[in-house]
């Protein structure tokens, strides 16, 4: 067993850990303002670092690539408030033209 695999195994085992206690721990302790907060940016940092990963990542090291400018397309297309479908359009349109540039 690898060391990937024992922090796989590790932090799956914290993830039910972590799941478990919230189940555990009394409503008044989840009520509270810092809790909630907290609460609701996990997932914005989560899917941020997904973003992130996927369009920065090449193996271990940063590529600076298409896939960035599809990104900034897609964020631009959003800012002018384009819909989801039409967004995902723009970006992977956007990707290909500098792919095949």
């Amino acid at each position: 067993m690898n060391a990937l695999w024992i922090a796989t195994l590790a932090t799956s085992g914290i993830c039910f850990l972590l799941k478990f206690l919230g189940y555990s721990l009394p409503e008044s302790a989840l009520n509270k303002p810092l809790v909630q907060r907290i609460n609701a940016l996990i997932p914005i940092a989560l899917l941020s670092a997904l973003v992130a990963v996927q369009t920065l990542g090449s193996g271990t090291s940063v590529v600076l690539d298409h896939r960035l400018i599809g990104v900034v397309a897609a964020a631009i297309a959003l800012r002018f408030g384009a819909n989801f479908p039409l967004m995902m359009g723009i970006a992977a349109l956007t990707s290909a033209l500098i792919y095949n540039l």
